[in-house]
């Protein structure tokens, strides 16, 4: 019996996730991971020790071990970068925490598309898009948008090289595999094996 279900996550030991999150069919949640205030659409996965915050992740995203996805920031502009002036009922019993602020940090999304690849220890800060079929290497720190099936490296993260030629991935994004059934997914497993991207398409399109 498969061990991903349509119905619910498959949550591994120690997962920590917020009431406001929602997950598709075949999503699973890595030992260890925390996910809030986001959504992960069907088939994506994160692996151990993944930390995703207000973000929408598209369908088939792999989510590497120990990788942030919406890294929330500090008040930069505020005499303190301490969280004692925004989660200030952990320290005076008299005292709110500052809705606002954490209002401010919840609009903030990170989009990771379909199909996208994120690296182990990589991160992505709030407000940025990844493209569908990116790719962001290990440990990269992504501070703006990544084309579409472009590979991007490094801190801060810039475009390494395509992932495919323009012409191949403009065909995959036509094609939208990833909103095939279930069942048409299987029917072309072996054609997901066995075949390069081009090859595929001229047997798929």
């Amino acid at each position: 019996m498969p061990r991903l279900s349509h119905d619910a996550p498959f949550l591994h030991p120690d997962v920590e996730i917020t009431d406001d999150c929602s997950f598709g069919a075949y999503v699973e949640i890595g030992r260890g991971s925390r996910v809030a205030h986001s959504s992960l659409d069907d088939y994506s996965y994160c692996d151990r020790y993944a930390d995703i915050a207000n973000a929408r992740i598209g369908k088939f995203a792999n989510i590497a071990a120990h990788s942030r996805i919406g890294a929330t920031d500090h008040p930069m502009e505020k005499a303190s970068l301490h969280h004692f002036h925004y989660r200030s009922a952990d320290y005076w019993d008299d005292a709110e925490p500052d809705h606002d602020w954490f209002a401010l940090r919840r609009s903030r999304i990170a989009v990771l598309g379909h199909d996208t690849w994120i690296g182990a220890q990589a991160l992505v800060k709030p407000e940025v898009t990844v493209g569908h079929g990116a790719v962001v290497a290990s440990g990269a720190v992504v501070t703006k948008d990544v084309p579409p099936y472009w590979i991007v490296a490094g801190v801060p993260a810039r475009p390494l090289r395509p992932r495919l030629p323009e012409r191949i991935a403009e065909r995959l994004m036509a094609l939208a595999w990833w909103d095939w059934p279930h069942e048409r997914l299987r029917a072309a497993l072996d054609d997901f094996r066995r075949f390069p991207a081009e090859a595929f398409l001229e047997r798929h399109e």
